[in-house]
This record gives C-alpha cells, sequence and structure tokens, in this order.
C-alpha cells in the first residue's frame, strides 16, 4: 500500500521538541493522573484499584465500564454500538480499511484531519473532495455536496467541529447531510474527537451517530478531555458495521489497555468536571486571540466555532513552511504550517495550551509579524 506522508504527524515530529512556546498543540491542556484522581474522588484507593488488575489482554471489545460511560455521550447509542480503539486515530483508520474498497467513490472534506482522504486515496478509492472556503464560514456547500454524489456513492467523510478551522456544523446541517448521504445509501463517518468545546451552550453539538442509521462518530480521550495520554478513542456506530470493524481490528488492535480503559471510565463517569475545564479554557483563551488578532494587519481568520484550534491568513511573501520554520527560529514559537493540511497560505494556531504560553507566544509572534512586514 502506497500513502502520501501524513504533513501534520511529520510537522509536528520534526518540531515539536524544539521549540520554547508551542502554539501548534490541538488538545486542551492536559491534566495530570492527580487532578484526574481528584476529579474522581480516588486519591485514596486508586492504588488499590490498580493493585488488584491483573495484566491480561482485557475485555476484546472494551470493558462494559468504559462502553457505557462512552454510550452516555449520545442519546441513540448503547453499549453494543461501542468499540474502543488506539485514539481517534485509530478509530477512523479502521472505519476507512473497514468500509471502503478499490474503486470505491468517496467524499471528504478538505481541510480537515489527513486521515479521510489519504487512507481511501492509498487503498485505490475514487476520492473527491469537498473544500471548505472561509467565504461560507468554512462550512459545507451542501448544492456543492449534493452534485458530488452518485449511486455508487461509499462513504462521506466529515469533521465536526473542524481540524483545523474550528468550524461547527449544527444539527440543522448535519440532518440535511443525513439527507444527502441517505439519497444514495452511503455511510456517514463523523471525526467528533472536538465535541465537547464548543464556543457556547453546553459545549456539545449533535453526533450524526444518533442521526442515522449509517451514521458512526468517532471520538477519543485526547482534546475535550485532556487525556491524550491514554490512547484511547472509540467508534459509535450500527452493530454490524462494528462486527465488520472488528475482523480489520483483530490484525492490529487485539485490546485497548486495561488501565487505559479504567482512567478513561473514570474520566467520562466525571466529564463535567473535565468539560467545565476545558470550556473555561477554550473560550477565555479564544477572546485572547480574538482581541490579538484586531491589532494585527497582516492576519485575518474567520472565527472559529468550537474546537482548539483556528485557521490564520497571513499577508507576507513567504510560503507557510518558510514562516514557521523562521518564526521557530527567532522566536521559539511554533505555530503548523497550512501546507500540512493542504492549505498553503495560511497557518494553524492551536490556542488551548496554558494561557500563559498563549500570550507570550502570541506576543512572539507580533515582534516577528511587525520585523518581517518591512
Amino acid at each position: 500500500m502506497d500513502i502520501r506522508p501524513f504533513g501534520v504527524e511529520m510537522w509536528m515530529n520534526e518540531f515539536e521538541t524544539k521549540c520554547d512556546l508551542n502554539l501548534a498543540e490541538t488538545c486542551v491542556e492536559s491534566i495530570t493522573l492527580g487532578q484526574l484522581f481528584e476529579m474522581a474522588d480516588v486519591k485514596d484507593s486508586i492504588l488499590d484499584q490498580l493493585s488488584a488488575i491483573k495484566m491480561t489482554y482485557g475485555a476484546i471489545e472494551g470493558s462494559d465500564r468504559l462502553r457505557d460511560a462512552i454510550s452516555g455521550l449520545y442519546t441513540n447509542q448503547s453499549r453494543d454500538n461501542i468499540l474502543t480503539t488506539h485514539g481517534t486515530i485509530g478509530a477512523n483508520s479502521l472505519v476507512h480499511q473497514t468500509l471502503v474498497a478499490r474503486g470505491d467513490h468517496v467524499i471528504s472534506v478538505i481541510p480537515t484531519y489527513q486521515q479521510h482522504y489519504s487512507i481511501p486515496e492509498s487503498i485505490g478509492a475514487d476520492i473527491e473532495l469537498l473544500h471548505l472556503r472561509p467565504e461560507q464560514d468554512f462550512l459545507p456547500d451542501l448544492a456543492a455536496l449534493r452534485a458530488m454524489v452518485r449511486p455508487d456513492t461509499k462513504l462521506i467523510a466529515i469533521n465536526n467541529p473542524n481540524n483545523p478551522t474550528g468550524a461547527l456544523m449544527g444539527q440543522a446541517m448535519l440532518e440535511e447531510i443525513v439527507e444527502i448521504a441517505r439519497s444514495v445509501d452511503a455511510w456517514l463517518l463523523c471525526d467528533e474527537v472536538y465535541r465537547g468545546t464548543d464556543q457556547e451552550g453546553d459545549g456539545m453539538t449533535a453526533a450524526v451517530a444518533d442521526l442515522y442509521e449509517k451514521g458512526i462518530s468517532t471520538a477519543g480521550m485526547s482534546k475535550a478531555y485532556s487525556l491524550a495520554g491514554l490512547r484511547v478513542g472509540w467508534i459509535s456506530g450500527p452493530k454490524e458495521m462494528l462486527h465488520d470493524v472488528m475482523i480489520h481490528r483483530d490484525y492490529n488492535t487485539i485490546s485497548v489497555g486495561q488501565i487505559d480503559e479504567l482512567l478513561a471510565a473514570m474520566a467520562l463517569e466525571n466529564r463535567d468536571k473535565i468539560l467545565a475545564r476545558a470550556q473555561e479554557i477554550t473560550r477565555k483563551n479564544l477572546q485572547i486571540v480574538e482581541e490579538w488578532i484586531e491589532e494585527q494587519p497582516l492576519i485575518s481568520w474567520v472565527k472559529p466555532k468550537s474546537g482548539t484550534t483556528a485557521l490564520l491568513k497571513y499577508d507576507l511573501p513567504m510560503t507557510s513552511r518558510d514562516l514557521c520554520v523562521t518564526l521557530l527560529k527567532e522566536e521559539g514559537v511554533m505555530l503548523t504550517p497550512g501546507s500540512a493540511m493542504d492549505m498553503e497560505g495560511w497557518l494553524r494556531l492551536g490556542y488551548t495550551n496554558p494561557t500563559t504560553d498563549l500570550v507570550a507566544g502570541l506576543a512572539k509572534f507580533s515582534v516577528f509579524l511587525k520585523r518581517h512586514a518591512a
């Protein structure tokens, strides 16, 4: 199988340990295990719980406790509609590998997480891209999507809230996309790893798995839940589809680690506290970014409605990679170049790292912009 290099991951691998201020991070500032134990009120009992675990493979499909906790994130999903994976990246990969075959027609939005178009492309699918445009607030053009679907369309892949734009599709738009998918009997995969970070309300967007009989939602513990180190994700969808996924999963997963699943269940059972923390950080920090952009003549954007990242349009005569490498060398600040996401001319800013780092990083970026504006 021939596959394109994963642009964002290659960039992160190359520079993540070489910066002073990381404004490329996409997770809400990670919590410590101590913070998790305090939120779950298990500081005095956790060692006993861990000591009692016999280190076998554990439950193959995911522990009942964790799958019950995950199903509580949805309105129409039960334990049997959930399968745990190694992160959301594992969930997405398994769905594509299970449903897509050579020659299948697959539609993906772009920009998005590169898995959703590069994996089908590597399988030999007929991949067609629906471009999200700033003049439409980076929301999909539904008329264009209707024109793209065909009787043989196998899968439509979307990302809500969107990475990297922070665009947010509400339930009404999602239901329109469901009707488009249903019109050709296509699967609808929605990567919902940023769900829970909406800038308004309770932070939670409707899930595609709850809206469509062939809807699949993927998510995990990394972004809104600040526990990327657990490497726990999941697929939520029809039981028959999960059975087919299991055939592929047996070849690369066996099971997710028991300790990881225990801690993930503990976190989801206390998600009100974790999400309240996440929303405090995302909403406060986005306001800081908005105020900063108002003072920057060389930077423009479409303000995110959710998520942890924003796309910035810059007005300088250099490629996005050159800008990011130069910024890193001169100021120690790391952003992600748009070229890593097939969005040349843009930069991705991760704004949910520690607020002090964000403020310091933006100040240094301001200095950089003034220096190179001359």
